[in-house]
């Protein structure tokens, strides 16, 4: 496995933790929004050695709660199970993140008792999703990945990164339907990084319609919330 980089401390990306972010190289989607585009493409990607980061764990010990993984893919790797282990043998808990595209993985880090939080990526509504996901036929996947999240005991959220040009209020009500039931979900505001995959022009939705879409899915998921939306 093939790491890309490291924040060495966070406040935002691990709820109710003092963690740092790890990043892994490589993705099986292609969303054209994508703000990590050196990330996504291994030959473009920076590295960071794993032993230089298990001896930055090792001196965070009683200092940091937790470690988020993202991405790129984080489950894309099949030696996962193997990485979670040695960070939870360290004692620090586990956030993963993920696009939802390997349902079988997930499911047995989850049985395996890995990790202690995931965030997953709701795309668009299940009509989108090949569009905004860059790639065909990966909507049965995510949908059992998102089927089993609702039907287990691990704390988790969905997410969806709300771009102007690809989303309108009516997805929002499509993605409610699909995921009702959920506790935690969030509509975040899209960020121009500079580092957009395949150099895409993008523009974040205005307030306006960020709320309209908000109040979309609400008849679905009450509780869901704005996230980085001005």
């Amino acid at each position: 496995m093939k790491l890309g980089g490291l924040q060495k401390m966070t406040l935002l990306d691990f709820p109710g933790k003092v963690a740092c972010t790890v990043f892994t190289v490589g993705c099986n989607f292609r969303c054209p929004f994508c703000h990590n585009s050196s990330l996504v493409l291994p030959q473009a990607a920076p590295e960071l050695d794993q032993a230089a980061f298990f001896s930055f764990l090792n001196k965070r010990q009683g200092l940091l709660d937790g470690v988020a993984i993202t991405g790129g893919e984080p489950l894309l790797h099949p030696d996962m199970p193997a990485f979670l282990e040695r960070i939870r043998s360290l004692g620090f808990a586990v956030k993963l993140d993920t696009n939802g595209a390997f349902p079988d993985r997930l499911r047995t880090v989850l049985e395996a008792g890995l990790v202690d939080y995931v965030a997953m990526d709701i795309k668009n509504s299940p009509e989108k999703y090949e569009q905004t996901a860059g790639v065909a036929g990966i909507l049965p996947r995510v949908e059992q990945s998102a089927a089993l999240l609702l039907a287990g005991k691990t704390p988790f959220e969905f997410r969806t990164t709300l771009v102007d040009e690809l989303h309108a209020p009516a997805d929002f009500t499509a993605i409610g339907q699909w995921i009702a039931g959920t506790e935690h979900y969030f509509i975040q505001g899209f960020v121009d990084s500079g580092d957009i995959l395949g150099g895409a022009q993008f523009r974040a939705a205005s307030p306006e319609k960020a709320r309209a879409c908000l109040e979309a899915v609400r008849p679905f998921v009450p509780d869901a919330q704005l996230r980085g939306v001005s």
